[in-house]
């Protein structure tokens, strides 16, 4: 297993004011679905905003800052992360607050399906998509999850934000830059509440419609795999899945990873699988579909981190190594 070089040491004495949790070489696999990957080099939690803010603005520039969600659409490779990792923690930021007019304030830790259930209680339309996507807030401001026709630029009017330098921001929508599946809003800024705005609607409809929405996930989806959910990017015109089936991608195996049987766009961890095994599939899976469509399927799974020498996993796109972060 990867270990890096203690941090702590180089951060005194100031890092002995932060009240939130600092570990060194904290494993990061049971942080994510897929529950692979390796260690952060200093993993941080901390308590609120104000402990957070402190945490940034004394950390030096020069070392690198990763956040981290419910790691539903992670893949962390088995080398780790160097720098910080930081994940906020429900207990300071998941609140849910029910608004005027129609609107709801949430924390970046709250979990999408508590944010749809919680409004269509309230009666607030608009929300209910969030009950099909197995992840946190903070994840789906910053890929822009949707689905079911839906995308959280829809929804979302503005969001805090704490940048690199410990300030304090407020992002509009059209500050985010949002596109399918991608945002471009200030970089290093770590999101910690948003505001959304839905319209009236009936509780007990919007309810009965989330609970459609499940049913049609669990009799689709492996929901209960180890899994990072959808794992390319529609190409336009085109459903990933359906090329994937007929580039005879369904089921494709490798090691103890798999491209799901129920779902062909579902990379999957069988059992014990490590981050090398997950991407190989998915980078073999990609090589099959440019055989036979000439296509070029994008991973919307963001992969980050290290590889482990010696098992770097190859992008069959390029027919080269990979040789550091994507």
């Amino acid at each position: 297993m990867t270990t890096w070089p203690d941090l702590l040491p180089s951060l005194q004495p100031w890092v002995s004011e932060v009240r939130g949790q600092l570990i060194p070489n904290q494993s990061l696999a049971e942080m994510t679905t897929l529950r692979v990957g390796g260690p952060a080099q200093l993993f941080f939690r901390p308590v609120d905003e104000a402990d957070l803010a402190f945490f940034l603005k004394n950390l030096p520039a020069e070392i690198k800052v990763t956040v981290v969600g419910l790691g539903s659409n992670l893949l962390i490779r088995d080398g780790g992360l160097d720098g910080v990792v930081i994940r906020l923690p429900a207990k300071g930021f998941g609140e849910i607050e029910i608004l005027d007019g129609h609107r709801v304030r949430v924390g970046t830790a709250v979990p999408d399906v508590k944010v749809a259930t919680a409004a269509a209680e309230a009666g607030i339309d608009g929300l209910w998509f969030y009950r099909g996507i197995p992840g946190g807030i903070g994840g789906a401001l910053y890929m822009n999850a949707g689905c079911y026709k839906t995308e959280t630029m829809d929804r979302m009017v503005e969001l805090r934000a704490i940048t690199r330098q410990g300030e304090t921001v407020t992002l509009t929508n059209a500050d985010m830059g949002y596109r399918y599946r991608k945002s471009n809003g200030p970089r290093g800024a770590v999101f910690v509440s948003a505001t959304y705005q839905g319209f009236p609607g009936d509780p007990a409809t919007i309810l009965e419609e989330m609970r459609t929405v499940t049913e049609r996930r669990e009799g689709t989806q492996p929901t209960r795999a180890k899994t990072a959910g959808s794992t390319f990017k529609n190409p336009e015109g085109h459903s990933s899945w359906r090329l994937i089936d007929e580039a005879g991608g369904r089921g494709y195996t490798f090691g103890r990873a798999q491209m799901s049987e129920m779902h062909s766009n579902f990379l999957i961890n069988m059992g014990e699988a490590d981050a090398f095994e997950v991407e190989t599939v998915g980078e073999t899976i990609r090589q099959k579909v440019r055989d036979k469509h000439g296509i070029e399927l994008r991973w919307e799974v963001r992969r980050i981190g290290h590889f482990v020498p010696g098992r770097e996993v190859r992008e069959f796109m390029d027919g080269e190594p990979f040789t550091g972060q994507v």
